[in-house]
């Protein structure tokens, strides 16, 4: 540990006057700046001025709870998450967050927020998500001694099923539409803790972003400076909006002068973030069609994500199933098998193809093994196997 929490407030996004105490976590966005067309989320603010700078003088690695000060408090144990590799790729830097014990960024998200259910005295927590999301809070709240409800669709992967199953969480696939009025049924009547998002446009959870923050730290260390870009998979934009805030607390201390630019990489199948950039909205729904990368395909966007880019000069990039495809091939040929959304941060940067007058990094989210129909192909058996074989 490097002290207490230094975390003081809550402070909406969509009205940066309007100020709330840190506990408890305002999981249904500002009470002030919300309507119900937008819902603004809100982050947490911090004593700056009694941050340690030889915070920064460690190496990175497993065990978010290093940065202490900078994140909310942290009453969940432990998985070890955190201190991820960087690795070199097609001149750029690919961090691979599938190194995380449940094989994905989410953990990062979890242990904040689990640690909020444990502080609010919660039976458990309920989560709505068809892959990482709710693995990764079924293996946090277990580590923590609390219960887990994760609300899936019908058709989501059975292994990430079986993933959060393993866990001792009560799965319930529930038609899409069912799950979010079911969730906060869950919270209202149950008192469950709630980690995913209840509005009309995406907040989510105020602490989450904060454990995602520590990947820019990460990365700062890493390479000894700011990158120039940062590329992210984006569904919801909460891990760009974490690695955003991360360089910009870095510059704020005085530890960098410059912060990256940020491009969140959207399925074409959707894209609300680039949607609501092109329209100068705070946030955008939008028409979704099928796309394979279910772990950020979606029709819904938030605030976090339109500011993160927009303040950061950064853009919101459209790519293809086929392009992801191409991207997830390149990387497992060099030992890193990502999920088709995990890729999605290469497959943009492709995409643009600049230069950027300093360092690139493409954040990978997720292991191949969460992806749709994995396990389930059949391979020829070579009964009587000759050398002939082995050469055809």
């Amino acid at each position: 540990m490097n002290g207490p929490s230094l975390a003081i407030r809550q402070r909406s996004l969509g009205d940066l006057t309007a100020e709330f105490p840190l506990f408890p976590p305002l999981t249904r966005g500002c009470p002030k700046s919300s309507t119900d067309e937008i819902a603004y989320p809100l982050e947490v603010g911090y004593d700056y001025a009694r941050v340690d700078p030889g915070l920064f003088d460690q190496t990175p690695g497993t065990d978010i709870a290093r940065w202490s000060p900078l994140l909310p408090p942290l009453a969940a144990p432990t998985l070890g998450e955190g201190g991820t590799p960087l690795v070199e790729f097609e001149g750029i830097h690919f961090k691979d967050e599938s190194r995380n014990p449940t094989w994905s960024h989410k953990d990062r998200l979890n242990r904040v927020t689990v640690s909020a259910a444990l502080a609010a005295g919660a039976p458990g927590v309920v989560v709505a998500s068809s892959g990482n999301h709710g693995a990764s809070a079924a293996a946090y709240a277990a580590r923590a001694g609390l219960r887990a409800i994760v609300l899936t669709s019908a058709d989501s992967p059975p292994a990430v099923q079986a993933f959060a199953r393993a866990y001792g969480a009560r799965v319930v696939s529930v038609p899409a539409e069912a799950r979010w009025p079911l969730l906060r049924e869950v919270v209202d009547r149950l008192g469950y803790h709630p980690v995913s998002n209840q509005t009309v446009t995406h907040t989510g959870h105020p602490f989450g972003p904060e454990g995602y923050k520590t990947i820019a730290y990460e990365l700062f260390l890493q390479l000894g400076q700011a990158p120039a870009a940062v590329f992210t998979p984006t569904g919801y934009a909460e891990l760009l909006y974490g690695v955003w805030k991360g360089f910009v607390e870095l510059k704020l201390l005085g530890l960098t002068g410059t912060t990256p630019r940020m491009f969140a990489c959207e399925p074409a199948a959707d894209g609300p973030h680039a949607r609501a950039l092109a329209t100068g909205a705070p946030a955008a729904i939008v028409e979704t069609f099928p796309s394979a990368a279910y772990g950020i395909a979606g029709p819904v966007g938030g605030h976090r994500g339109v500011l993160a880019v927009r303040d950061s000069g950064g853009e919101a990039v459209l790519v293809t199933d086929e392009e992801m495809r191409l991207a997830q091939r390149d990387l497992a040929g060099q030992g890193l098998w990502q999920e088709l959304s995990g890729a999605a941060g290469v497959a943009g940067y492709r995409k643009l193809r600049r230069e950027f007058g300093g360092p690139v990094v493409c954040v990978g989210t997720s292991s191949g093994f969460k992806d749709l129909g994995v396990g389930a192909q059949t391979y020829p058996v070579l009964e009587h196997p000759t050398l002939d074989d082995l050469r055809a």
